[in-house]
């Protein structure tokens, strides 16, 4: 059958290709970037495009956020939500108008313009968080923060994204911003009920059924029910898995929970995400325009990290911290993905400059790792 090949050629690929780039220096997670790309349609044409890799990509990156919020400590994330909000906020105010800028500068009009700062103001986290547990600084302030942005990043983007498309899109009566607002509002408010009374309660009644793995299969029951609710409700399903691996860590089956969800996320799953990743590449049509690739792609990476760097210095973070964060926020991987794919359909992203754009954010989520790994290597070396 073909789907074994696959899973034969993506997981060894993948795992050969994260031991090189760990042999010369790098994150393993880059070399499985780079893979993606090779053995993809842009270059050797192994791996094409299909509703099951999609699908095996969408668990891994679902499973992949559930172990950060395992592995984040909920008490730290408290007390970083003024850092967390700051470094959100600035981190999608700059990438905004520098896109805004850029999309001007190119002769965009203005709804495209707009709809180019939304799109290059989105964070993914997907990476940043497999590079922070690889170097084993998840439970840091800055990783924190880190995550905690994400999070705001994400519903602020979302809901700018539907404001100006309920403006500007083919459909402008298809998005309501006050019913987003409450939908969301709903989605958290019944997310923490769900974390602080039933969530404990529901695994502790699951541990003592007598079948194989009960507290797993409970832990994954609660990580894709909150997924399956959040995205029900407009929210990224990756939000809800992250928040329910956030409530598991305060009960007492964190450990047990963690040891056994990790090798079947990083064993299997996470592999085909960062496959999915190089699906998107094609190289047709770059070359003539180069200048806007090259402009597009330095103005996404230095705007998020000189936004997020202002606001983790604006609360006190020094200079390392707040570079660190800020690199921590550079990435858009699959959230721009998403957003660029709403763009075309809806002719706020023209055709002509869609395959650059993908290129240029494939590339934020190639720069993020090295970045990353640098940054919190200072401040690990200041510490």
């Amino acid at each position: 059958m073909e789907i074994l090949f696959l899973i034969v050629l993506i997981l060894f690929s993948t795992k050969l290709a994260g031991h090189l780039a760990t042999k010369i220096g790098q994150p393993a997670v880059l070399g499985k970037l780079l893979v993606s790309i090779l053995i993809g349609p842009a270059i050797l044409g192994w791996v094409q495009d299909s509703t099951i890799i999609q699908q095996f990509s969408n668990i891994g990156v679902l499973l992949l956020m559930f172990l950060a919020g395992l592995e984040t400590d909920a008490e730290q994330l408290k007390k970083n939500w003024k850092p967390s909000l700051a470094v959100a906020v600035l981190g999608i105010i700059l990438p905004f108008a520098s896109a805004f800028g850029v999309g001007k500068i190119f002769d965009f009009s203005t709804a495209e313009s707009l709809f180019f700062g939304v799109l290059f103001s989105a964070t993914s986290v997907s990476i940043t968080v497999q590079v922070l547990k690889e170097m084993d600084v998840m439970t840091t302030r800055e990783s924190t923060t880190i995550l905690g942005a994400a999070v705001v990043d994400d519903i602020l983007v979302v809901t700018l994204l539907a404001f100006i498309m309920s403006f500007l899109g083919n459909d402008t009566s298809s998005v309501s911003v006050p019913m987003l607002l409450l939908k969301k509002t709903i989605f958290f408010v019944v997310a923490i009920i769900l974390g602080i009374y039933v969530v404990p309660f529901f695994l502790k009644l699951f541990s003592k059924f007598n079948v194989t793995v009960p507290t797993t299969a409970g832990a994954l029951i609660i990580a894709f029910g909150f997924a399956y609710f959040g995205e029900k409700l407009g929210m990224a399903g990756i939000i809800g898995t992250f928040l329910a691996g956030l409530f598991i860590s305060t009960t007492e089956f964190q450990h047990e929970v963690e040891h056994s969800v990790e090798p079947i996320a990083n064993g299997f799953f996470v592999p085909f995400f960062y496959i999915s990743v190089g699906l998107s590449v094609s190289f047709d049509g770059v070359l003539s325009q180069l200048w806007f690739l090259v402009i597009c792609t330095v103005v996404a990476v230095l705007s998020k990290l000189f936004g997020g760097y202002l606001g983790a210095k604006a609360t006190g973070f020094d200079n390392n911290q707040s570079f660190a964060i800020g690199s921590g926020m550079v990435s858009r991987g699959e959230v721009a993905l998403i957003i660029a794919a709403t763009g075309l359909s809806s002719q706020l992203l023209s055709e002509e400059y869609y395959t650059t754009v993908i290129i240029s954010v494939i590339l934020t989520t190639l720069i993020a790792p090295p970045m990353l790994k640098y940054f919190f290597t200072k401040v690990k070396n200041n510490a």
